[in-house]
């Protein structure tokens, strides 16, 4: 079971947040602030950190900007009250992943925390086989036997994507929240270019195909 960190020094926000993370399936420790999740973290492995910025002793740009430092790249997702665009950049700079500001739609919560798990799963793993082609995250090269396609970053993680689950289909907006992100402006029109690229690319391809599912999605077949 996934689990996660909590740090924030409201408590029943924390409570809240904590309560819908549990009911959604996911393990939860719960911390009132940075200095807390850093012994935390010591301790235990988390998949993924939540954290609010105004926090007493470490704050949560301290918080991450110290675990990046560390070496440690573990999801964060920034919550604040804070609303400025400079606000923002700082949680961004200091190495957060996504970045909500109060008062937090805890459903849009949950989904924020799906997609950075999700991504952080395809880069963790960084190699996916479908038959004999291999599809190598380092390099965004997709090899068949010994030809070698070096594809750009967001057509090869789209295609890494399905292929790491094979014949499951995937809507076009899961598509753009795992791999151009949660806030993109770009709309779903970009994934179907961004798959017709990659038809084109990998037409003959013995291993695999990638079907249409009309009026939802795409999914990649093993051949």
């Amino acid at each position: 079971m996934l689990k996660i960190l909590i740090a924030e020094d409201d408590h029943e926000l924390r409570r809240l947040f904590a309560h819908v993370l549990i009911k959604n399936g996911y393990t939860v420790k719960e911390v009132a602030n940075g200095k807390e999740a850093l012994d935390a973290i010591d301790a235990d492995y988390y998949d993924l950190i939540i954290s609010d910025v105004m926090m007493p002793i470490v704050d949560g740009y301290q918080l991450v900007r110290m675990l990046r430092d560390a070496g440690n790249n573990t999801p964060v997702l920034m919550i604040t009250a804070k609303d400025a665009f400079d606000d923002m950049r700082l949680g961004i700079l200091s190495g957060a992943d996504d970045y909500m500001i109060k008062p937090v739609n805890v459903n849009e919560m949950v989904l924020r925390v799906q997609a950075l798990l999700r991504r952080a799963q395809m880069i963790n793993e960084r190699k996916q086989t479908i038959g004999n082609t291999v599809l190598e995250c380092d390099t965004f090269t997709v090899t068949t036997n010994s030809e070698v396609i070096s594809l750009p970053q967001k057509e090869f993680m789209l295609l890494y994507k399905m292929a790491s689950y094979p014949g499951r289909i995937f809507t076009r907006q899961q598509l753009m929240d795992d791999v151009w992100g949660y806030d993109t402006e770009s709309d779903s029109h970009t994934v179907d270019v961004h798959i017709g690229r990659l038809r084109d690319r990998f037409r003959d391809n013995p291993d695999f195909k990638i079907v249409t599912m009309r009026g939802v999605g795409y999914k990649v077949v093993k051949l």
